[in-house]
């Protein structure tokens, strides 16, 4: 296929090159064209706008920051929305809003387009790796024509429902990642207060009943003090913070999930707002 991709970023970069090793064109945007330097020698076409990109393509992926950024590049002037041919696949993964999602599936219905939310979750590993969970809400048959590109992305790839229902499920994916992340850093804690050698309690416990992603994949990075974001801080915040409205919405109670985000907000007060996830073991450390 000829796909557009918006948003070339720590996940964006290695999906565009899974993308091009399955033999799909990549024609990417992006704002600063000096560090997507890498993919355009591997073979990217970089454009300049979103328009640009987008014109011409069977299917357009955007993995963005924000919902504000959503909302430019699919709503702006000269937006997917405006610039896309009839038919193309928007496919927005992005962990944004399911309110938004939906607004985006309405109005792409209403000229012709097809749109899913597709947000995935495994991070810079999952990314490089083409690992990615891909959990995916629109109409099935629209999931059914994206496949080729999600199995060129990820391995667990979901059909979850309606437009919406992708968000959904990733909204519930970041509630129990709070949990599990705080969990290993506290286990880490306790374990080097009470003079454990903290790698050989991780090896321990890992392939037990308290063994999960979390453990495998960031503590070894915190112990090593490698804070590279393969997921930044801040963008959890927003996500959590979209959980919370989504759960007030419908009279949810979310303790734990409050509780680490509060954990969060602090990080990023502290300035950490650009380090990857597992510096929640940070948190502990004062």
């Amino acid at each position: 296929m000829k796909i557009a991709f918006i948003g070339v970023g720590v996940m964006g970069k290695s999906m565009v090159r899974n993308l091009m090793k399955k033999g799909h064109e990549l024609h990417i945007y992006s704002r600063t064209k000096a560090k997507t330097k890498d993919v355009i020698d591997e073979g990217a076409v970089w454009h300049d706008s979103v328009a640009g990109a987008v014109s011409g393509a069977e299917a357009v992926i955007t993995i963005v920051g924000y919902p504000k950024d959503v909302e430019e590049v699919y709503f702006g002037q000269d937006g997917i929305l405006e610039s896309a041919g009839k038919g193309a696949l928007l496919i927005d993964m992005t962990t944004t809003s399911p309110k938004l999602a939906e607004r985006i599936c309405a109005q792409a219905k209403a000229k012709g387009l097809r749109a899913l939310d597709a947000p995935v979750s495994g991070g810079d590993v999952g990314a490089r790796n083409a690992t990615l969970a891909i959990m995916v809400g629109g109409d099935e048959s629209d999931f059914e024509a994206a496949r080729p590109i999600f199995e060129a992305l990820g391995q667990n790839i979901r059909y979850e429902g309606k437009a919406g229902n992708g968000q959904h499920t990733k909204m519930a994916n970041q509630i129990a990642l709070g949990g599990a992340i705080a969990g290993v850093c506290e286990a880490i804690s306790y374990a080097r207060a009470a003079g454990l050698d903290v790698q050989t309690m991780l090896d321990t416990i890992s392939t037990g009943a308290a063994g999960s992603w979390q453990m495998l994949n960031m503590a070894p990075r915190m112990l090593k003090g490698d804070f590279d974001p393969g997921f930044f801080v801040k963008h959890y915040i927003k996500d959590l913070n979209i959980a919370s409205e989504e759960a007030g919405d419908r009279k949810v109670s979310m303790p734990v999930a409050a509780q680490v985000l509060e954990m969060y907000l602090a990080l990023e007060k502290a300035g950490h707002g650009d380090l990857g996830t597992q510096a929640l073991i940070k948190f502990y450390e004062k």
